[in-house]
């Protein structure tokens, strides 16, 4: 290890987003991840700036034992996978695309730990070579996947079961449970060499795992890191994502 790591408590890296608050623009990502991370995982996190001109993907990883990519409230550019123009108004963060993708293919091909949720799984299929789809209530025969309700509890409220396998039933030790809903895009074509490990009632993928991964690497749709300290699975994803980065993983 690098002399940035003083102790043996794990250095994991958190993408953060390029947005405008208050009129000055911020990298910032929600404290809730480094919160879950902190105390559900054990880690130390950081935030990595997207600053992708001037981002050395390898000397970040280098100095880190994990990547957790969290949510946020922008899409990835549908011009990244072939998706034409994104419809008027919607929120975009291209410094941030152009952080993440690199990052987590880099990171992919260290054998890395890497916990990808909700935007984060989306990059890692678009990062992959997969695509998505840009308006997942639009398609018939799928549920409204947005988040709904007027306060955060309620937005962050559990929506359906998925049904889970691989890494992820392994992890969190179900075979079916509950979790939250709060995102409009979603997978389209699963990148090759991605797996899935879960899907909701309605199809939607809701994980992804690279099938040559020999260790914790696992990408989610929904936000574990909400109830992080209450709710079993979610517990079990950031103790599993923890001990890996600490190199104790089974």
């Amino acid at each position: 290890m690098t002399a940035l790591h003083s102790s043996r408590r794990p250095w994991v890296g958190v993408p953060a987003c390029h947005r405008e608050m208050g009129g000055h623009w911020q990298h910032a990502t929600p404290s809730r991840y480094m919160t879950a991370l902190a105390e559900g995982a054990g880690v130390r996190p950081v935030l990595i700036p997207p600053l992708a001109d001037a981002l050395d993907a390898e000397g970040w990883l280098e100095r880190l034992d994990g990547l957790l990519v969290p949510g946020s409230p922008s899409n990835v550019q549908p011009a990244l996978y072939g998706g034409g123009a994104a419809p008027e108004g919607e929120l975009e963060d291209p410094d941030r695309d152009a952080t993440t993708l690199p990052l987590i293919r880099a990171a992919l091909a260290r054998g890395l730990p890497v916990l990808a949720i909700c935007r984060g799984l989306q990059e890692m299929n678009v990062a992959l070579g997969g695509t998505l789809h840009g308006r997942l209530h639009l398609l018939e025969g799928r549920d409204d996947h947005r988040g709904q309700g007027s306060t955060s509890a309620e937005r962050y409220r559990m929506r359906h079961e998925v049904a889970a396998e691989g890494l992820l039933r392994q992890v969190t030790g179900q075979a079916r449970f509950l979790v939250n809903s709060v995102h409009m895009q979603g997978v389209d074509r699963v990148a090759p060499g991605l797996a899935v490990e879960a899907l909701a009632p309605d199809g939607t993928v809701e994980a992804l795992r690279p099938e040559a991964a020999t260790g914790f690497q696992l990408a989610v749709q929904w936000h574990p890191e909400w109830r992080f300290h209450e709710d079993a699975p979610s517990t079990a994803l950031f103790r599993a994502f923890g001990a890996a980065c600490q190199g104790t993983a089974p």
